[in-house]
């Protein structure tokens, strides 16, 4: 079964950074991609950074320039560093895999942009 566990978010001033962790209990490169969403109050949720197995990754208009996503195969970890912040970026954070037609979802963390 897999599992995937956020870690990272909390309070942070505007143009400040945070770094969001993903734990995952299968080896990273069993999957077709990872990703993060954030969902913002009332919305949907939506595709903030992809890499793919092969390592290229992307970035919704918002965030590029200012996040990057990473990976670290031997610790089983996907990342979402995360600059520049700004109130818009308030929002829930979700780690999610891709495995065949399958997507796999974790519980989500909380960023928070303020003063």
């Amino acid at each position: 079964q897999v599992q995937l566990v956020e870690s990272g978010g909390g309070l942070v001033q505007p143009g400040g950074s945070l770094r969001l962790a993903c734990s995952s209990s299968l080896s990273i490169f069993e999957f077709n991609s990872m990703a993060w969403y954030r969902q913002h109050p009332g919305k949907e949720r939506d595709l903030v950074a992809k890499v793919n197995v092969g390592g290229t990754t992307s970035y919704a208009d918002s965030v590029k320039g200012r996040f990057t996503i990473s990976r670290d195969a031997a610790k089983k970890m996907l990342y979402l560093r995360m600059n520049e912040l700004t109130p818009e970026d308030t929002a829930v954070y979700y780690c999610n895999s891709k495995l065949l037609r399958y997507d796999y979802w974790g519980q989500g963390t909380q960023g928070t942009v303020a003063s």
